[in-house]
């Protein structure tokens, strides 16, 4: 496969379109005829973290990276970073609003479920700055 890349902007707040940017890398790997086991990590492990940057961040650009070996999905966020990141990993941990968990979301399972959904996931984090999320899916 030769290797593909798009790029996609995410504004922070933007519950009308959430979900948008993963639907499209789900539409694009079954196109290029990636195994649906591997689209279904991927859509699920993009959609977790685009619902993180829709709530807390201020901005995001995303990137899909599509080589021979596998699919790179960063996520690259304007926001309020994360000052625990240990934390941020346990599965229930979570500092959503009220308003958020009324909407559903803000269960503390998006970082856990993106470990789950990744063969490798690196997580970085600047409080007051943002946060850069990568996740990797093995396609070999």
């Amino acid at each position: 496969m030769v290797g593909f890349k798009r790029k996609y902007q995410i504004k922070g707040g933007d519950m009308v379109n959430a979900g948008s940017v993963s639907t499209d890398i789900k539409k694009i790997l079954a196109t290029l005829g990636i195994p649906t086991t591997v689209i279904r990590r991927a859509a699920i492990g993009s959609y977790e973290a685009e619902m993180n940057t829709i709530i807390y961040a201020s901005s995001c650009t995303v990137t899909l990276d599509i080589t021979e070996s596998g699919i790179t999905i960063v996520f690259d966020d304007r926001g309020p970073g994360i000052p625990d990141l240990e934390m941020a990993m346990k599965q229930g941990y979570s500092t959503a609003t009220k308003e958020i968990r009324e909407m559903g979301f803000g269960a503390g399972m998006g970082l856990p479920n993106i470990k789950k959904n990744s063969d490798n996931l690196k997580l970085t984090s600047e409080v007051g700055k943002g946060t850069r999320l990568e996740l990797f899916i093995d396609l070999e």
